[in-house]
């Protein structure tokens, strides 16, 4: 009898324990978060598997109210293996204000994850209570760092329909503007009317302290118009008429760097975080094998352009260090920029030993804490073992003497040596190459001298030779015209004169090797546009406003380096 109770209860548990093994999981997500009383969201339940049951969705009524819901679903083949995705979305609308609770939703036995929303009071839109569309902007913070992330929204409101829309971008001088993600839809209740709100986010990076105003946005949209009275109506079922809205212009009280950070390489940003990776063992590395250490460096709020490089391994003669060309990445959202760089350095010891790699340390300004904060990966000791590597010698410029392969007729032919082919060469022979050297170097001097002469002077397309007659900002001016105007010849001849005044440089290619990575990067498309088969229109805008970046930030290095004693007296 005790047997079989415990073999009863043994069949429970593992019964149990099946169950909870194979539960499907249910994540639950927010459109958004915080939301204010008088607007909805979104709440979206994704399953990867099928449920055990319907949902059921009575516990959100106590805080919320259920708008619309809506189910789909969304099945894959790949690699062999089917997949499935399932989604329940919710649009709701807070009862009350406060920290709320999304609870838990049961799917039969299966459960979603609980999760939290801050519901705030609504926004006084007392100005806008008449108006079928009007935008609100609004920049956090007001008093940001130079240099430093600043993030801008834009909040469309329409009660009526929008065949079409056409929305200026935002515009700040000597900043960097970048779009954030995709728009964010959801409605919301303005003095008791419901209007439809269309979400879009920037990161807007200023380059100069002091006052900046963002320009007000204007949105020019075709709205359909009642055309119940037209007599065309029949013909023209959607009549429209044009409708000119404006944002709120916004001023930014940029600071300078704080007196207290005193390192060479500013970087505001929210936070930093620098990684490492190595291929092999450090403890264990092999004479004459490359040992690869991978550096990767994340700043969440800065651009790609602002973060510094990471690698300080310097060769010498007995360990050798050569690095790829860094991977750089911007992952984009609502919240701002997160910037990645990574770099590759492969590590050679040409002899057994003990080998130190320095500290790396990355100085960065803390906006939130408005602190100095350093990202550090601590010195690494190398140990390499086995034979010393064989140099081997530098070959002399004298010609390689090819051995001639032995006739399959002839296999008994003695091989010719070197010192018979040597001597084999008759005084006569030595005299007759001399000659024929020296008029062939004639005749290639002569030629050069002849297109010296003839050749005609190119015209210039923009500006004169005399680069210094053409003032920097005049040169500044004419390239952002002519790439707002996509004009890469006219882009082009302006970048090389203000090549020539910056570096000297007489090519593109080699005033890239001058510029921050976004520019170079630019510049180089630019090149390869002009000279290659990309067949895709070339667009200016982004090669402007890197340039910009650049100009500002190598304007910022010079009073920095005015500004600061050195920290290494010569």
């Amino acid at each position: 009898m005790k047997t079989k109770v415990f073999l009863l209860v043994a069949l429970l548990v593992l019964q149990t324990l099946a169950t909870m093994a194979s539960a499907t999981e249910i994540a639950a997500g927010l459109s958004h978060n915080p939301v204010s009383l008088d607007e909805s969201f979104q709440i979206t339940f994704t399953a990867h598997d099928e449920p055990d049951g319907a949902p059921d969705f009575s516990p959100l009524e106590q805080d919320f109210t259920i708008l619309h819901r809506n189910q789909g679903s969304n099945a894959s083949w790949i690699n062999g293996k089917a997949s499935k995705t399932l989604q329940w979305q919710l649009m709701v609308r807070a009862k009350h204000t406060g920290n709320l609770i999304v609870p838990a939703i049961a799917f039969g036995n299966d459960l979603s994850n609980a999760s939290s929303v801050a519901v705030v009071e609504g926004t006084d839109y007392s100005n806008h209570s008449d108006e079928d569309i009007f935008i609100e902007a609004e920049a956090a913070p007001s008093a940001p760092l130079v240099q430093a992330q600043v993030l801008y929204t834009l909040r469309i409101f329409t009660r009526v329909e929008i065949a079409r829309g056409e929305l200026q971008e935002p515009e700040l001088t000597d900043a960097v503007v970048e779009k954030l993600g995709d728009d964010n839809t959801y409605s919301k209740q303005v003095n008791g009317v419901d209007y439809s709100v269309t979400e879009r986010h920037y990161a807007i990076f200023p380059q100069k302290s002091g006052k900046a105003s963002i320009k007000p946005v204007e949105l020019k949209a075709e709205v359909l118009a009642n055309n119940s009275y037209n007599i065309n109506s029949f013909f023209n079922s959607q009549m429209t008429k044009t409708k000119q809205v404006r944002s709120q212009a916004i001023t930014l009280n940029v600071q300078p760097v704080p007196g207290t950070f005193t390192s060479p390489h500013w970087l505001p940003a929210q936070d930093v975080q620098i990684k490492q990776q190595w291929s092999g063992d450090v403890a264990q590395m092999k004479v004459g094998e490359p040992l690869t250490r991978t550096l990767t460096l994340i700043v969440k709020g800065a651009t790609n352009g602002q973060l510094p490089e990471l690698n300080n391994a310097i060769s010498n003669g007995t360990l050798k260090a050569y690095s790829d060309q860094p991977v750089l990445q911007e992952q984009k959202s609502p919240d701002g920029l997160l910037s990645v760089r990574e770099e590759k350095i492969a590590l050679i010891p040409s002899e057994a030993g003990e080998y130190s790699l320095p500290s790396i340390a990355i100085p960065w300004f803390n906006t939130e804490t408005k602190r100095l904060e350093i990202a550090s990966l601590p010195a690494v000791k190398l140990s390499a073992s086995g034979a010393a590597a064989t140099n081997l010698p530098t070959p002399t410029a004298s010609p390689a003497v090819v051995q001639p392969t032995p006739a399959q007729d002839a296999p008994n032919r003695p091989a010719i040596s070197t010192a018979a082919i040597n001597s084999s060469t008759t005084t006569s022979e030595a005299w007759l190459w001399r000659g024929l050297c020296a008029f062939f170097a004639l005749g290639w001097v002569a030629t050069l001298i002849y297109f010296l002469i003839t050749r005609k002077p190119k015209n210039t397309v923009v500006f004169t030779d005399d680069t210094n007659s053409v003032p920097l900002q005049k040169l500044i001016k004419a390239l952002k015209q002519a790439c707002n105007s996509n004009d890469m010849h006219l882009a082009k001849a302006i970048l090389l004169d203000w090549g020539k005044q910056q570096f000297g440089c007489n090519n593109l290619g080699t005033l890239a090797g001058y510029c921050d990575a976004r520019l170079r990067d630019e510049i180089l498309l630019l090149n390869q546009t002009l000279y290659g088969q990309n067949t895709v229109p070339w667009q200016g805008k982004k090669l402007f406003q890197y340039f910009s970046e650049n100009n500002a930030r190598a304007k910022l290095s010079e009073q920095e380096d005015k500004s600061l004693e050195p920290l290494y007296r010569l």
